[in-house]
């Protein structure tokens, strides 16, 4: 497949995508981190054109749909995430029950981390928290404690340069005990929200959070560990970036959520203590 080929491919299926979606077009390119004149480019431009790296994660994460297939290189749309040899996929655990992640921040030691949490920052849970995360499973519990204690123990690394960036309604749907959280009892959940705020106190600047209204704005799951390595999360597994290329455009795209934020690192603490409970 040449590239006109291949932009003539995913054209057609990211048209079917938004179709499918039920989303306006303005909607649905919120939904992947672009604005609407950028989608219509990609959809109906007169050149051929390929999405930028994060754009064709963000699609493949959000429609759960797979990037070979976005780019015609496959006919089952399933969740394979293999981008032209520059993604392979890797258990989130080893056989000793360590997560990958575990090993990539010890590899990455050093380097400035970018990283979008899939719910709540793990180096911030509370036991409570964790043991709700758990579902009653001792096992589990016993594991998301380790992860948090290590991710903890990298943040607090004299080296550490970390910033976090994620949808501020992430933390309200928290609050108030929506979602995944219906069933966190009140006191459990004004807990954690005072150790967020805590811990935020503690590791600034060294660590450092942000957060943008996910309304206008999709960040996958992810972490970049400096221009060496990207990892986005998708469940069990990770989709593990080593094409710099690609790792560049996903750095720039994270910088991005961190210009359009509306609570800044500086204030993010002050902002989390102000969440109400119901």
């Amino acid at each position: 497949m040449d590239k006109r080929e291949t932009a003539a491919a995913f054209r057609k299926r990211l048209a079917d995508v938004q179709s499918r979606s039920g989303l306006s077009q303005t909607a649905f390119a919120a939904e992947i981190g672009i604005d609407r004149s950028a989608l219509s480019q990609l959809i109906s431009g007169q050149n051929p054109r390929l999405p930028r790296a994060e754009t064709l994660l963000a699609l493949a994460a959000r429609f759960r749909v797979s990037a070979d297939w976005l780019l015609g290189l496959s006919d089952e749309p399933g969740r394979s995430m293999k981008v032209l040899d520059a993604v392979e996929t890797e258990q989130a655990l080893d056989e000793e029950n360590r997560t990958a992640m575990e090993r990539w921040h010890h590899e990455a030691s050093g380097q400035k981390v970018r990283y979008v949490p899939a719910w709540l920052p793990d180096l911030m849970r509370t036991q409570a928290v964790i043991a709700y995360q758990a579902a009653s499973n001792e096992q589990e519990r016993r594991r998301l404690q380790r992860q948090t204690d290590r991710r903890l123990h990298f943040s607090r690394m004299p080296e550490s340069d970390i910033e976090l960036c994620m949808p501020l309604q992430s933390l309200e749907i928290f609050a108030q005990g929506g979602g995944i959280w219906t069933g966190l009892d009140a006191d459990a959940r004004r807990d954690q929200l005072s150790h967020i705020a805590a811990t935020l106190d503690e590791l600034y600047p060294a660590f450092r959070m942000y957060l943008f209204d996910g309304r206008k704005r999709f960040a996958a799951p992810m972490t970049v560990f400096g221009y060496t390595r990207a990892a986005v999360y998708t469940g069990d597994t990770y989709m593990l970036v080593r094409s710099k290329p690609l790792i560049r455009d996903l750095a720039q795209g994270f910088d991005r959520h961190i210009r359009h934020a509306e609570v800044h690192a500086h204030d993010t603490a002050r902002w989390v203590r102000t969440l109400t409970l119901r």
